[in-house]
């Protein structure tokens, strides 16, 4: 189905899109912080990650859960950066259930962004942004084969990019209030979850080392089953022609 995209969403998109731009180049705070953040979600060692990502919030005083919720929607559009980490930091700083609250909200509305700026933008633009046709590959596949369900079943596997999902559904039809209930529900077990472990990271080395070792079993269970799942959509979704004369 071709989606018939509104002239204006285009230009307010990409008027928003290049005074975000702007400001990164042109206002060292910024450039500074975007690299600063980069940097420490990037660590290898998950709970230094966490810890640096607390005392660089901690800096922003009473503003450190509006900087948390911002950088929680930077790493949806801009940053393929691990969000768990931000999901641990704000359980720390804020408490599991007020560090869900905002992970989860702030979530939402990164979703809620690549959601927009794809079906404000078009197939093309997204797959610029996301590195290519292949990276949506996922996307396609999932949509194909369940429809409208590919957003809460995706949104609960660990393997599927929550980003790449988002940008996905707005190349679709589905309507924004069926996304945002879809995604809402779908990423509420893992962020409670991870917020209740950021929540009891008092320091302790036995605590940091079962939180690590949680953090790391969901990602190896992930890519260890992710492609044969995606193997076997893509075998479902082979014509037909194709597989007879194969």
């Amino acid at each position: 189905m071709q989606l018939k995209i509104s002239r204006t969403s285009t230009v307010v998109v990409l008027a928003t899109l290049a005074l975000l731009v702007f400001v990164y180049l042109w206002v060292p705070v910024v450039h500074q912080a975007v690299h600063a953040v980069v940097g420490i979600l990037t660590l290898p060692d998950v709970p230094q990650a966490i810890a640096a990502f607390r005392d660089y919030l901690l800096g922003f005083g009473v503003w450190a859960p509006l900087v948390s919720g911002l950088l929680m929607v930077f790493q949806s559009v801009v940053a393929p950066l691990p969000a768990f980490v931000l999901t641990f930091t704000n359980g720390l700083l804020f408490g599991w259930a007020w560090g869900a609250v905002l992970s989860w909200s702030s979530a939402m509305v990164g979703a809620l962004v690549c959601f927009w700026i794809a079906r404000a933008l078009g197939r093309p633009v997204v797959e610029r942004l996301v590195g290519g046709s292949q990276s949506l590959e996922v996307s396609d596949l999932f949509f194909a084969k369940y429809g409208k369900r590919t957003i809460l079943i995706t949104r609960l596997l660990p393997f599927v990019s929550f980003d790449i999902i988002s940008y996905g559904a707005g190349l679709t039809p589905i309507s924004v209030r069926s996304f945002l209930i879809a995604t809402g529900l779908g990423q509420l077990p893992a962020t409670l979850v991870y917020s209740y472990l950021g929540q009891n990271l008092t320091g302790s080395i036995q605590v940091l080392f079962w939180v690590f070792s949680i953090t790391l079993a969901l990602f190896v269970l992930g890519w260890v089953v992710g492609p044969g799942v995606l193997r076997r959509l893509r075998a479902k979704h082979t014509p037909t022609d194709v597989k007879k004369t194969s």
